[in-house]
């Protein structure tokens, strides 16, 4: 598996569907949030957007700008990142795709027929070799640095809901065999409140291999101190696939917020690569400071790169935000 920042072809992402909406009469606001998305990709490379049939009409509508192509798959949810195929290049830069097996997060949200089946579906529209992993896994709950190094979260992977039946061991096995990693990265717990029971895409990622950025909390009395602390004090003791000690890049996190009884999972680390850029999300009214570090540090860490901001309230209250839209396809010879 190559690592994100990797050239693309393309990135795919899903249109909403109103009837598994968490909260289907914010429809229409959370569609202009994801055509704020899709519009921002678009400015750096083609989009592919999955759209169900009843729903192309009104997708078109709102996502016409060049870069940007509608392929009706039939799905339930918007999270490609999860359900999508995870893809691979092979020695002479021929391409692949993983099929995962996917159960909606631990069953949390049936049925999910539909997109069980919507990564064999996108890999046979373009004839692309698919392996079938005997696993329940998600796109969210991984990151790799395309030199043999996988991070994840116990909290997710070793999570009963997944893969009850399956030891650590034989996790790792079937990530190793998979994706051509050597050495997986166990941080223990994802963000308080993320419901995915702790996707790594929220807490950290490689930023090149042998760094990491992750996002901290420096509240004591904030549920994700500890968490943040923790996981920073194991990317302090481990070293990677090639014997190397981390760099770790540290992003404050946006300020506790609530909707309803829920805390919102805010993360800058849902960030997504695109070629030549960044595809950030920020939050605006008490965040803004925090906002502006994050793009500040992002410059910094990706000086050849630019950083396009994204309304990241738009979507947060379904559950996730850019990273968990897009599944990108690598450039095949790249």
């Amino acid at each position: 598996m190559p690592p994100e920042w990797a050239e693309h072809e393309r990135t795919f992402m899903s249109w909403p569907v109103r009837d598994s909406m968490v909260y289907p009469d914010d429809h229409e606001t959370v569609c202009s949030g994801y055509a704020g998305v899709v519009k921002a990709i678009a400015e750096f490379e083609p989009v592919t957007v999955l759209v169900n049939e009843a729903d192309a009409d009104f997708a078109r509508s709102q996502l016409n700008a060049p870069n940007i192509d509608l392929l009706v798959i039939p799905h339930s949810d918007a999270w490609l990142r999860d359900n999508g195929p995870t893809f691979l290049l092979g020695e002479r830069g021929e391409r692949a795709g993983v099929n995962w097996r996917f159960n909606a997060w631990g069953g949390k949200y049936a049925p999910w027929d539909l997109d069980d089946e919507v990564a064999p579906r996108i890999l046979e529209h373009y004839g692309i070799r698919r392996f079938d992993a005997p696993i329940v896994m998600e796109g969210g709950s991984f990151h790799v640095d395309g030199e043999g190094t996988l991070l994840t979260t116990e909290e997710c992977l070793l999570n009963d809901n997944r893969n009850p039946d399956m030891s650590r061991e034989q996790i790792e096995e079937q990530l190793k065999q998979y994706l051509n990693v050597e050495r997986i990265i166990w941080l223990k717990r994802g963000l308080d409140g993320d419901e995915t029971d702790g996707h790594v895409d929220n807490v950290a990622c490689f930023a090149a291999p042998g760094k990491i950025v992750i996002q901290v909390c420096d509240d004591p009395a904030d549920e994700n101190y500890e968490i943040t602390q923790e996981n920073l004090r194991i990317l302090s003791e481990v070293t990677d696939a090639k014997g190397r000690k981390l760099e770790v890049v540290k992003i404050p996190q946006p300020p506790k917020t609530h909707f309803e009884d829920s805390r919102l999972t805010l993360s800058y680390l849902n960030f997504y690569f695109v070629n030549g850029g960044i595809v950030l999300p920020v939050f605006g009214g008490a965040a803004a400071e925090t906002d502006r570090e994050a793009e500040r540090i992002l410059i910094e860490t990706f000086p050849g790169r630019r950083i396009r901001t994204v309304d990241g309230m738009a979507i947060i209250k379904e559950g996730g935000n850019v990273h968990c839209t897009t599944q990108q396809m690598p450039r095949a010879g790249g």
